[in-house]
């Protein structure tokens, strides 16, 4: 396996249609279906990352921006933005399309990040990701910070461990007073 893959080898493009199963009763696109298709789009970029079996650690930061109506069609893009030894950060990107309308807005984004496991189901390392337009490189660089406030917040890590984040938490460093 490679020690490292382009971010861009992960990219997945998901397309689906709203229909009247999928809404609630204002004929709005249920958030529990939404994120169903946010955990598979962004599991297959991660299997293509990784080349390896993929469970879901945790779903972050999904901010709900507009309501997606009955009919629209839904195109969901993930690409991974960093590994760290078997987990790995995928970002998403949610839009909805009125086609009658010409309309298309960005809808959702959000962070899940999924460990790899071999066969057993014991986590397994993956190859580093490579960054390399300003977009993935600004990505690439803020998931040590979301890596290391996931793990805060779900209490696997002291807030003083926590080097990216010690100016949020008030940790500074004592600069000699």
């Amino acid at each position: 396996m490679p020690k490292q893959k382009p971010a861009k080898q992960s990219e997945v493009i998901m397309t689906e249609m709203v229909l009247p199963n999928d809404t609630n009763t204002l004929h709005n696109l249920m958030g529990g279906k939404l994120m169903h298709w946010m955990d598979i789009v962004a599991a297959i970029a991660a299997q293509k990352h990784s080349n390896r079996i993929v469970v879901t650690a945790s779903a972050d930061s999904i901010s709900f921006k507009h309501p997606i109506a009955l009919g629209n069609v839904v195109t969901l893009k993930a690409k991974v933005t960093r590994a760290f030894n078997s987990s790995i950060e995928v970002f998403i990107e949610v839009w909805a399309e009125d086609i009658p309308a010409n309309k298309k807005i960005l809808t959702h984004r959000a962070f899940f990040t999924f460990v790899a496991v071999d066969q057993n189901g014991r986590p397994i390392e993956v190859p580093e990701v490579i960054a390399e337009t300003p977009e993935e490189i600004e990505l690439y660089e803020g998931a040590l910070r979301r890596r290391q406030l996931r793990l805060v917040l779900a209490k696997r890590m002291d807030p003083k461990d926590a080097v990216e984040l010690k100016s949020i938490f008030g940790f500074e460093e004592n600069k000699g007073n």
